[in-house]
């Protein structure tokens, strides 16, 4: 039997509902956020007419850093792509279309802006030379694999019932970073550009990095913070992205 529910005739009930917008999933927001990039760079690599002047593309030969750059580029979304489909779990959970456009106005318009420089006919090689170019090439790679095995490290270490899940090391030495820190796959990310802004050296990489950088440290501290609240097998790791800095 249905149980009454008996209300004063002076009681008043007030719901409040937010119009949060049309809604999408993260699955969506992700794939969005790294395509347009990723083609965007191509575009300026390319040199599609009506970027540069015609005559001035046609004439310059391309540095090597510039197949360099596009290379690491293509492969860093090509990761952050494939991540996305057949890595990640995502919740079911979806977010307002309005927060999908803002991260893609960040990621294309900074991409649209260092990919014009780096392609550009006149674009001079950094002051090192390939002594400064192939080392910052292999600190990118090693940071692009670390944060793809700490990402295949993380899904396999989430299972069912286990509600902190933080990344701890394996045998894998990618993954001996969690030992110093309790977001490694944030310092990875943060090593990827920051070998992508020395390979390159111009100032918009150097720009969009220096963002990251903030960005990300703003995030791994929350999650660190949250990881000590509700583990206790944190109290050896002293900072959350960066050993014994932050």
């Amino acid at each position: 039997d249905a149980l009454p529910i008996f209300l004063a005739v002076s009681s008043i009930v007030t719901l409040y509902f937010t119009d949060l917008g049309e809604q999408v999933s993260w699955t969506t927001v992700f794939l969005a956020e790294y395509s347009g990039p990723l083609l965007l760079y191509l575009l300026f690599y390319f040199r599609v007419s009506g970027i540069y002047e015609d005559e001035e593309s046609n004439k310059t030969s391309r540095l090597p850093v510039v197949h360099l750059s596009c290379a690491c580029h293509c492969v860093h979304y090509l990761r952050y792509l494939l991540e996305t489909l057949f890595v990640h779990k995502f919740s079911a959970g979806h977010t307002p279309l309005k927060n999908m456009i803002k991260g893609c106005a960040f990621y294309w318009g900074f991409t649209s802006w260092f990919a014009y420089y780096i392609n550009h006919p006149r674009y001079t090689p950094p002051s090192c030379g390939n002594r400064q170019v192939f080392p910052a090439l292999v600190a990118f790679l090693t940071c692009e694999a670390g944060s793809h095995f700490i990402n295949v490290a993380l899904v396999h270490q989430s299972g069912p019932g286990n509600k902190v899940c933080f990344p701890s090391p394996t045998c894998n030495p990618f993954t001996w970073l969690a030992v110093f820190v309790s977001c490694p796959n944030y310092t990875y990310e943060i090593g990827s550009w920051v070998s992508f802004t020395v390979m390159t050296q111009t100032l918009p990489v150097g720009v969009f990095t220096l963002i990251m950088v903030i960005q990300i440290s703003q995030w791994a501290r929350r999650k660190h913070g949250l990881y000590l609240k509700k583990s206790n097998d944190l109290k050896h790791r002293k900072t959350a992205v960066i050993p014994f800095i932050l």
